[in-house]
C-alpha cells in the first residue's frame, strides 16, 4: 500500500518501450533508468538514500527498480559493462 493507503500495481513502476530511454527500462513516469538507481545501490547507497538524493522518487520506486534490477542482473550488468567499455575507450581517444 502506498501513503495514501491505495493499492499500488508494482508492475507499472517500471516502463520499457522501444523510442522512450532507447528501450532501456526505468521508473515509469521519469526518466530515471533502472541501471543508474542499480550503480547507486552499487556505489553502496541505500534505497532510502536514493530517493533522498532524487527528491521525486519514491521508496517503492527504488525498491521496484531494484527488483527489476536483481531479476534482470545478467543482462543489466552486460549492458553497464559495454557502457563502462564505451566509456574507457573515448577518454583513452580523448587522451590521445
Amino acid at each position: 500500500m502506498s501513503a495514501a493507503g491505495t493499492h499500488v500495481d508494482i508492475g507499472g513502476l517500471i516502463a520499457q518501450k522501444p523510442g522512450i530511454k532507447a528501450g532501456s527500462p526505468h521508473i515509469a513516469g521519469t526518466a530515471v533508468l533502472v541501471r543508474t538507481i542499480a550503480r547507486w545501490n552499487q556505489a553502496g547507497l541505500v534505497p532510502e538514500e536514493i530517493v533522498a538524493k532524487y527528491g521525486f522518487l519514491r521508496l517503492e520506486q527504488v525498491h521496484a527498480a531494484l527488483a527489476y534490477y536483481y531479476t534482470n542482473r545478467t543482462e543489466i550488468d552486460r549492458e553497464l559493462e559495454r557502457l563502462d567499455q564505451e566509456a574507457d575507450e573515448l577518454e583513452a581517444a580523448a587522451r590521445k
